[in-house]
C-alpha cells in the first residue's frame, strides 16, 4: 500500500467517524424536546443557553432578540443563530419548537404570547419577565385561556418555598407582627420593587387573608406606622443577582426570611424545569409553587 492510499484510506475514516458523531449527535438532539428562548443574549439567557447545552432532555431550537441586538446572527447553539423575527421561528414549526421559555422585556414577552396563543393548541410559555401593567396583566390572563402559560417572578427552587414559608409565617404569627421586605439587585435591573420582593409581599397578604397594603417610600413626616401595612424597601447597586430578606417585628423580636442568589443558574435551572413541567399542560395560567407542589394547579374543566 502507497503512503498515498493510507492517507485516503485515513482520510476516510475520519469523514467516517465524523459522519458517525454527527449522526450521533442528530439522533440525540432529536431525542430532546426543542426550546425556543427570548431573551437569550440576556443575563438569564445566557445561563439558560449554558443549562441547556448539556441537559438530558430539553435543547436550544430557537433563540430570539430585540432587532436591533448587535449579536443578531451569531450561533447560540449549533444551528441555532440569534434572530429577531419571532414568526419566523415559529413558523410550521421548522425548528421543532414544543415550549417556549421568555425573558424578554414586557413588549417583546407579550409579542411572543399572542404568536404562542395562535399555535395549534397553543405553545406552552414560561415566561420570567417581571415590570408587566395591569393591562399587560389582564392580556397575559386573557391569552393563558388559549395555551399553557407559567408566569413566575422568581425560578428558583428555595425562593419559591420562601414565598409558602412566608405565607405560613404571616398566618401563624397574626397581625401582632409588621412586615417589611428588602430587596437588593445589581445595578442595571430596570425594574423595581423586584417581582419577587412584590409576591413575597402577596404571599404575606394572602397569610393574613386580606388585600396587600404596600408602602413602597418613605420620606418626610411618615407619621406612625398603618396597621397591616406592607413595607418593601428597595436596594440597586453592583452585580448582585438577587437578595430578599422578609421580616416580621412585634416587640421584643423579630424574625427573619432571606434568600440570597451568588449566580442566576438556579434559576436558569428552575425555569427549565418548568418548561419541562409545562409542556404536557392544558391551556391555563400556571405558577412555580404549582410545579413544585407547593400549591395544587388548576385542573381541566
Amino acid at each position: 500500500m502507497t503512503a498515498r492510499d493510507s492517507a485516503a484510506r485515513a482520510a476516510a475514516a475520519t469523514g467516517a467517524d465524523a459522519d458517525a458523531q454527527r449522526a450521533h449527535s442528530e439522533a440525540g438532539a432529536g431525542a430532546r424536546r426543542g426550546v425556543l428562548l427570548s431573551g437569550a443574549a440576556g443575563r438569564m439567557g445566557q445561563r439558560i443557553c449554558a443549562a441547556l447545552a448539556d441537559h438530558p432532555a430539553l435543547r436550544l431550537a430557537a433563540a430570539l432578540e430585540a432587532p436591533d441586538h448587535p449579536a443578531l446572527g451569531s450561533a447560540l447553539a449549533p444551528g441555532v443563530p440569534l434572530a429577531a423575527d419571532v414568526d419566523a421561528a415559529l413558523a410550521a414549526n421548522a425548528n421543532h419548537v414544543e415550549v417556549a421559555v421568555c425573558f424578554a422585556p414586557p413588549a417583546a414577552a407579550l409579542n411572543l404570547l399572542r404568536r404562542a396563543a395562535d399555535k395549534p393548541a397553543g405553545l406552552p410559555c414560561v415566561v420570567g419577565t417581571t415590570g408587566f401593567g395591569d393591562s399587560q396583566r389582564s392580556e397575559i390572563t386573557a391569552l393563558a385561556t388559549r395555551l399553557p402559560l407559567l408566569l413566575a417572578a422568581n425560578f428558583s427552587v428555595a425562593v419559591n418555598l420562601l414565598f409558602a414559608l412566608a405565607r405560613e409565617a404571616a398566618q401563624r404569627l397574626g397581625p401582632g407582627y409588621d412586615a417589611e421586605i428588602v430587596e437588593l439587585h445589581h445595578s442595571a435591573k430596570q425594574d423595581a420593587p423586584s417581582g419577587t420582593a412584590l409576591r413575597l409581599a402577596a404571599a404575606v397578604a394572602e397569610g393574613r387573608s386580606a388585600a396587600p397594603n404596600l408602602i413602597l417610600s418613605r420620606s418626610g413626616q411618615t407619621g406612625p406606622r398603618p396597621p397591616g401595612a406592607i413595607g418593601v424597601q428597595t436596594l440597586r447597586g453592583g452585580d448582585n443577582p438577587g437578595e430578599h430578606t422578609l421580616l416580621f417585628l412585634a416587640p421584643g423580636e423579630r424574625l427573619e426570611l432571606a434568600h440570597r442568589a451568588t449566580s442566576r443558574d438556579s434559576f436558569a435551572r428552575g425555569a427549565l424545569r418548568a418548561a419541562e413541567w409545562l409542556r404536557a399542560r392544558p391551556p391555563g395560567l400556571y405558577d412555580m409553587e404549582q410545579v413544585l407542589g407547593l400549591s395544587p394547579a388548576p385542573q381541566p374543566s
